[in-house]
């Protein structure tokens, strides 16, 4: 599996993001108060569908010996970080914050992202964090190019979190993407120590995705074996876009779905 996609992959992988952001952008819409996380996982699977793409995490398995992913869509709300369940029985409620992470095969290539959205109001903190963890993704990508360590996104990323209090989630990561849902090489978003040292190419396709919390960066794993929360129960934002590296900078595969 090779880190380096074709300039004719990278024109499928644009197609696949195209339609990825726009599902997504639709998800947006519907996430309201009252609305079925399993309401808008169908969003998903219908709108899919009818591009001919496949869900790259319905049935995704972690190993070999655990129960696939139960939907297209993960639902994280509050402070759940990422992996949430679309379950039937559970409504978004107002002043929820909601992760909607999302992934997408298309013509044999995948792609991947996520958006944080605040249904209703909320307190002031809670927009800050949202907003920031926005901001942060577009400082990792602003350092994105190729000839460059991997290792930069995450100083960038660090540098402008770390002095508002927040906590960057640690045992979760960016990754390479295309060939497969997750390659490597991974996309830690703070200074890893111990983090291989991998220099960017030209037409390296990564999926950039902080996950900040308002409190520490300590997680847990839910009873599901799926869902990822923080340790101390504080609310959490994850944003998410896949990129291709270039000579300049990088080419964004899925536009914004909230610009």
């Amino acid at each position: 599996m090779s880190l380096i996609k074709t300039p004719e992959e990278i024109a499928k992988l644009h197609e696949g993001g195209k339609i990825l952001s726009d599902v997504l952008r639709e998800i947006r819409s519907a996430c309201q108060a009252g609305v079925t996380t399993e309401a808008l996982d169908a969003i998903a699977l219908r709108r899919f569908r009818e591009v001919g793409g496949t869900a790259s995490f319905l049935d995704y398995k972690i190993d070999p010996d655990t129960p696939g992913f139960p939907g297209a869509l993960c639902v994280s709300i509050n402070d759940e970080v990422v992996h949430g369940l679309p379950i039937p029985a559970r409504e978004i409620k107002d002043g929820d914050v909601v992760g909607l992470d999302i992934g997408l095969w298309f013509k044999g290539l995948a792609t991947d992202m996520a958006t944080t959205v605040i249904v209703g109001k909320t307190d002031a903190k809670t927009t800050q964090l949202v907003q920031d963890t926005r901001e942060a993704l577009v400082r990792g990508l602003s350092v994105i190019r190729a000839g460059k360590s991997i290792y930069c996104i995450g100083e960038a990323i660090e540098d402008f979190i770390t002095p508002k209090g927040y906590g960057i989630v640690r045992d979760l990561v960016g990754h390479g993407v295309g060939h497969a849902v997750h390659e490597d090489p991974q996309v830690p978003n703070y200074r890893d120590p111990h983090a291989k040292r991998v220099m960017m190419e030209t037409g390296m396709v990564l999926a950039i995705e902080p996950m900040i919390a308002l409190g520490g960066w300590n997680v847990r794993l839910k009873e599901d074996d799926w869902t990822i929360a923080t340790a101390d129960g504080s609310t959490s934002a994850h944003f998410e876009v896949t990129v291709a590296v270039t000579e300049e900078g990088y080419d964004l595969i899925t536009p914004w779905p909230d610009a």
